[in-house]
């Protein structure tokens, strides 16, 4: 993974806005008042992002009481959207942003930048009852290319009959991962696709539906009442991902901090926050904060990979008594 050295010393930037502000606030011509500590702004996020997002959000307002920070949680294409009509100033997404996006929102004036922050996985869940939570590669390949449509094509013993492909909406990023990085640009061809409200309505119906798959973000699976990380949401199974010709436990990774990093785990995406604010206040602010060494140690705590820091894995052996 491609570390970027590019560090913003945001401490300075603070100081001297405040400096500023404190000789006299004057608004903007399109009636933004904020700063990087104060104000009340609107930012977008993909919704499958919404756990973490949460976190930082608490976090930076604790930090600093006076600023407001509102997300709006929605698919992709509405996040960019509102980001290139500058409806937005900072959009937290999993694509970088592209050369025509970065043309559109330089003719109308600010400078866009992203700020790589993360990573998390694509996981793959399914019902508690369904004996097949080993899963390879190529088998995740062929159920999304239609190509393997029953359980028992997996395993002749796994009567749960059609495999029912569960996503959280026709737009999000998480279907974009899937389409771009697993099927290398081709459609999902499943014959029984179904699409859910959001993240949260993915793990719902899996927990519900016997014969079901759901594609999610690992950030919705994380149980944060273990604050080792270790341990992902009772509800459903998380599948194991084997990059083996034939799954087994002893092959087959899923998505924790670890096997990210190592690349144990094949489904992986990064997390941008993609930022047009040509004022340089609060969405600019927020996102260096998020960048910088208290939002990665966030990131890194709620179970995410973090952008840069240097993390090291240690094997422990545990011994029964």
């Amino acid at each position: 993974m491609k570390r970027s050295r590019f560090y913003i010393t945001v401490g300075l930037i603070l100081s001297l806005t405040l400096l500023m502000s404190a000789c006299g606030q004057k608004k903007a011509k399109d009636g933004r008042t904020d700063t990087p500590t104060s104000g009340t702004i609107k930012f977008a996020s993909d919704e499958s992002f919404s756990p973490i997002v949460e976190e930082l959000v608490q976090n930076y307002q604790f930090r600093y009481p006076q600023a407001h920070l509102l997300p709006i949680y929605t698919d992709d294409n509405t996040g960019m959207k509102l980001l290139l009509d500058q409806k937005v100033n900072l959009f937290i997404t999993s694509h970088a942003m592209t050369k025509g996006e970065d043309a559109i929102l330089r003719g109308k004036g600010p400078i866009p930048e992203v700020f790589p922050i993360g990573y998390d996985g694509i996981a793959f869940i399914v019902n508690r009852s369904n004996p097949d939570s080993c899963i390879t590669v190529d088998d995740v390949k062929k159920i999304l290319q239609g190509k393997i449509a029953k359980w028992n094509q997996l395993n002749p013993k796994n009567n749960r009959g059609a495999i029912e492909v569960v996503f959280d909406n026709k737009a999000s990023a998480t279907l974009h991962y899937v389409v771009d990085s697993i099927l290398g640009g081709k459609n999902i061809k499943s014959e029984n696709i179904v699409a859910a409200k959001n993240s949260k309505s993915v793990v719902d119906y899996v927990n519900k539906t016997p014969n079901a798959i759901g594609v999610i973000g690992s950030n919705w699976l994380n149980d944060h009442r273990d604050t080792t990380n270790t341990t992902f949401k009772k509800d459903v199974t998380v599948a194991s991902i084997s990059k083996a010709t034939v799954a087994s436990p002893s092959n087959s990774w899923q998505p924790y901090q670890a096997y990210l990093l190592d690349g144990r785990y094949p489904f992986v995406r990064t997390i941008y926050a993609l930022l047009a604010d040509p004022h340089k206040a609060l969405p600019y602010a927020f996102a260096n904060y998020i960048a910088n060494p208290i939002g990665q140690m966030i990131i890194f705590k709620a179970g995410l990979l973090p952008y840069r820091g240097n993390i090291n894995i240690r094997e422990v052996e545990v011994k029964n008594q």
